[in-house]
């Protein structure tokens, strides 16, 4: 049986105002097998970034359970999430979120330096490498254009060797073109690492790409569909 890298279980988050409880996600079931890829999609406000929220520790499900390699964060506090986090997920955001007074190279390098991995300098280096910027690397973020600041966070977020990692919508600040680039650069990676990838995406062709999808309607999952190797 293949390991779980993500489970959930009737997982719901809501937000009590007064007398008015506002539920954002509501008995929210999947899992997915590790290795494999998940798109999450819906429209704006269906509960998309929420639920990528919840399912990398980021806050609190109301009720419910989320399973990450077996573990069950929601029986741990901030901090503890915040620990497991750090040790085994990775992300990817729109905006890049690079350090703007450190070179590519020193983007890639503090993450695996906070970690505390070994090889520091090697290893982000060769990172670099595989995503095409080994001649960018004393480049600071300023310097760079969108792709290729996309494609230091990509370098940074695979040097740290995560198990999961999660991108919300990583190609929604690039033109077609250097988002296929992207798209498939973060699937290649994928691919050869072993890890499970969980995008957030308004692109359906990105998430056809993906081994599973999950569409989001009004906090409820509207559809689930996967290939072999995952379930949901």
């Amino acid at each position: 049986m293949n390991q779980k890298a993500i489970e959930l279980k009737q997982v719901s988050k809501y937000y009590q105002r007064e007398n008015d409880r506002i539920e954002i996600l509501k008995d929210i079931s999947f899992s997915v097998n590790a290795g494999d890829s998940l798109a999450i999609v819906g429209p704006s406000g269906s509960g998309k970034t929420t639920l990528l929220g919840l399912c990398a520790g980021l806050e609190a499900p109301s009720k419910g359970a989320i399973l990450l390699q077996g573990n069950d964060i929601t029986s741990l506090n901030e901090e503890g999430r915040a620990k497991f986090r750090a040790h085994h997920l990775g992300f990817i955001f729109q905006n890049y979120q690079l350090l703007p007074t450190l070179t590519a190279l020193e983007n890639v390098m503090v993450s695996r330096e906070i970690k505390g991995m070994p090889d520091v300098e090697k290893e982000a280096k060769r990172w670099l490498k595989k995503v095409g910027l080994e001649h960018r690397m004393t480049h600071y973020p300023t310097q760079l254009s969108g792709g290729e600041q996309q494609r230091v966070a990509i370098a940074r977020a695979f040097a740290n060797d995560p198990a999961i990692l999660f991108a919300d919508e990583p190609t929604g600040n690039l033109d077609d073109s250097m988002s296929d680039t992207i798209v498939d650069l973060l699937f290649e990676l994928n691919a050869t690492t072993g890890n499970t990838l969980v995008l957030v995406t308004h692109d359906l062709a990105l998430a056809r790409k993906t081994k599973a999808l999950i569409r989001l309607k009004n906090g409820e999952i509207a559809e689930a569909s996967y290939n072999v190797g995952t379930s949901l």
